[in-house]
C-alpha cells in the first residue's frame, strides 16, 4: 500500500528484492533531482543543485532520509520510558524517549493511540513499543512513531500497582479526612516487622536515644516472600488487640528492590492497614519508595528510622519546645496584660469623662430646681392659697345667702298655692280604715275553718306517731339501718340498734328464740 511521508514522497513499500537507490548505482545528483519537484527550499537551492549535481538541498536530503526510513517495516523495541511529556492539548499527543544502558530514542505517540491504550506511561516503566521511524521535514529530526505499547517485567508490576492505587483512591481509602491523628507523645508503640533484620534494632535504638520512656512492643512477621502478606495482616490484628491498646503501630521494613517491596502493595494488606482500629505509621524502604500501604496509612515516613523518630520526640526537642512555648506564653500574657491595662486606662478615661458630664447635667438640674419659688420662698405658696381660700369662702357664703333667699321665696309662693293638708287626706284615710276592718273580719273567717281542720289532722297524726308509742314504753329494733319486723332476721352475734323515745342503744344478739 502506498502512503506519503512528511516531505510528500511516496512511501510505497519496497519489495524485498528491490535495491535501494544507492544500490542501483544512482549518483548523488540523480536522486535529489527526482525529489526537487516537491522541494521547499526555494529557487536558489534548485539552481545550485542544477549547477552541481553532486550537492543535495536540505529538503532533498531530508526527503531521501524519510523515504529510506519509510521503507523499513514496523519494529518492536524494548526500553525504559524517560523524559515523558504529555498528553498535550486537546489532541493529547505525548513525547518522550526510550532508553537502555547506552542509547536513547526519541518517540511520539499520537493522542488517539494513547487514549485507546489501557496503559499509562510514566518515567521508569519498562515497556515494549511497536512502531515505525519517521523524519520531520521541518527540522530533519528522526523519531519513532509508536502505534502500540505494553508493559513488561517491572513495568507490568508498576502498572498493576498504579491500577490498585487508583481503585483504592476512588474508594476513599487515601483521603486525608479518613486518616486518624497520631498522638504527639506516644507512650506505647507496637512495631510490626521482621525480628531477624536490622530494622527492629534501628527502631529500638532510635526510641532509646530519643525518648527511653516509650514502651516498645514487638510483633514479628515475614516482610517478603510467600505468605508474607497473610502474616503481616495477622500481625497487625495482634498488635491492635494488645491490652492496653498501643497509641500507634509502626509497620516498617528495610530497603529493597521493587519486587521485594511488592508485599506492601497487596490489596488485602492495604485494606487491613486502613481498617486497623489503631493508627498505623509506615516506614517502608527508602525515600523514593512508595507503596500502597504508605498511601492508605495514617502517616507515611520515608524510612523505618524516620517512623520511629516521628512517634518519639527527642528530650532535647521537648525541652526546647517547652522553653519556646514558655516564652510564647509569657509574651502572650504580657501582651494580654498590656492590652488589658491599656483598655482599662481607656475605660477609666471614658468613665471619668462620662461621670463628669453626668455630674454637670445633674448640677444644672439641681440649680434649676433650687431656683424655683417653692424652694426659695416656701410660705408664699401657702399664703397665696390661703388668700384664694378666703376669697372662695366669701363667695360661697354670699352665694348660699342668695340661694336661701330664692328658695324661701319659692316656698312661700308654693304654700300660697297649696290647699289645707288635712282636707286632702281625710277621705282616703276613712276609706282605708273601712277596708282594713273588712279585711280583718274576712281573714278571721277564712282561718277559723282551716284551723279546726288542721287541729283534727294533727290529733290523728299524733295518735299514729311511733314516738307516741315509744313514749308508752315500747322500742324499735333496727338491723343494718332498717326496721327489724321479725326475730328471724337476727342471728347470734349480729349487731342491732334499739331506739327508745329518748335515744338509741347499740347491742349484740346473744341468742334468738323465734316463735
Amino acid at each position: 500500500m502506498t502512503g506519503w511521508n512528511l516531505t510528500g514522497k511516496s512511501t510505497r513499500p519496497r519489495a524485498a528484492t528491490e535495491p535501494l537507490p544507492w544500490e542501483q548505482g544512482a549518483t548523488p545528483g540523480s536522486i535529489p533531482a527526482a525529489a526537487a519537484a516537491t522541494g521547499a527550499d526555494g529557487g536558489g537551492a534548485a539552481e545550485q543543485a542544477e549547477q552541481d549535481p553532486n550537492i543535495l538541498t536540505v529538503t532533498q536530503a531530508v526527503g531521501l532520509a524519510g523515504a529510506t526510513l519509510a521503507e523499513l517495516p514496523p519494529i518492536t523495541v524494548l526500553g525504559e520510558v524517560s523524559g515523558f511529556r504529555g498528553p498535550y492539548g486537546a489532541r493529547g499527543h505525548c513525547y518522550f524517549q526510550i532508553k537502555d544502558e547506552s542509547s536513547s530514542l526519541e518517540c511520539i505517540i499520537w493522542g488517539g493511540v494513547y487514549k485507546a491504550s489501557p496503559y499509562e506511561l510514566r518515567n521508569g516503566l519498562k515497556m515494549r513499543f511497536t512502531g515505525k521511524f519517521e523524519v520531520y521535514a521541518r527540522t530533519g529530526k528522526m523519531s519513532f512513531q509508536i502505534s502500540r505499547f505494553e508493559p513488561v517485567g517491572e513495568g507490568l508490576l508498576r502498572q498493576q500497582v498504579a491500577a490498585l492505587a487508583e481503585k483504592l483512591r476512588r474508594e476513599g481509602l487515601m483521603d486525608e479526612s479518613r486518616k486518624r491523628p497520631i498522638p504527639a507523645f506516644c507512650t506505647r508503640v507496637a512495631v510490626v516487622t521482621s525480628l531477624s533484620g536490622a530494622v527492629i534494632d534501628d527502631v529500638k535504638r532510635t526510641l532509646r536515644r530519643r525518648n527511653p520512656l516509650v514502651e516498645l512492643i514487638c510483633v514479628g512477621s515475614k516482610v517478603q516472600g510467600e505468605g508474607a502478606e497473610a502474616e503481616l495482616i495477622e500481625a497487625l490484628a495482634r498488635a491492635a488487640a494488645i491490652e492496653p491498646a498501643p497509641d500507634c503501630i509502626l509497620l516498617v521494613r528495610g530497603g529493597g528492590s521493587f519486587e521485594d517491596l511488592m508485599t506492601f502493595n497487596d490489596e488485602a494488606l492495604a485494606r487491613a492497614v486502613a481498617a486497623s482500629p489503631v493508627p498505623v505509621i509506615t516506614g517502608i524502604g527508602h525515600e523514593p519508595d512508595t507503596s500502597i500501604c504508605d498511601m492508605v496509612s495514617d502517616r507515611r515516613c520515608s524510612t523505618p528510622t524516620a517512623a520511629a523518630e516521628s512517634v518519639a520526640p527527642a528530650a532535647t526537642e521537648l525541652a526546647e519546645l517547652l522553653a519556646t512555648r514558655e516564652r510564647r506564653l509569657a509574651a502572650a500574657l504580657s501582651a494580654m496584660v498590656a492590652d488589658g491595662k491599656a483598655g482599662l486606662s481607656r475605660a477609666l478615661e471614658r468613665a471619668s469623662r462620662a461621670m463628669g458630664e453626668r455630674l454637670s447635667r445633674e448640677e444644672l438640674s439641681l440649680r434649676a430646681l433650687a431656683a424655683r419659688p417653692c424652694l426659695t420662698r416656701p410660705d408664699e405658696t401657702v399664703l397665696r392659697r390661703a388668700a384664694e381660700l378666703e376669697q372662695s369662702a366669701d363667695r360661697l357664703e354670699a352665694a348660699m345667702a342668695r340661694g336661701m333667699e330664692r328658695q324661701a321665696a319659692s316656698l312661700d309662693a308654693l304654700a300660697a298655692r297649696l290647699p289645707a293638708p288635712g282636707s286632702l287626706i281625710a277621705e282616703p284615710r276613712h276609706a282605708l280604715e273601712l277596708a282594713l276592718a273588712r279585711l280583718a273580719r274576712e281573714g278571721r273567717e277564712l282561718t277559723a275553718a282551716r284551723g279546726a281542720d288542721l287541729a283534727r289532722q294533727a290529733a290523728s297524726l299524733d295518735a299514729l306517731s311511733p314516738l307516741k308509742v315509744l313514749g308508752r314504753g315500747y322500742a324499735i329494733a333496727y338491723r343494718e339501718g332498717t326496721v327489724a319486723t321479725s326475730a328471724t332476721t337476727f342471728a347470734a352475734g349480729d349487731e342491732l340498734t334499739v331506739r327508745f323515745a329518748d335515744g338509741e342503744v347499740a347491742a349484740a344478739v346473744e341468742r334468738v328464740d323465734a316463735k
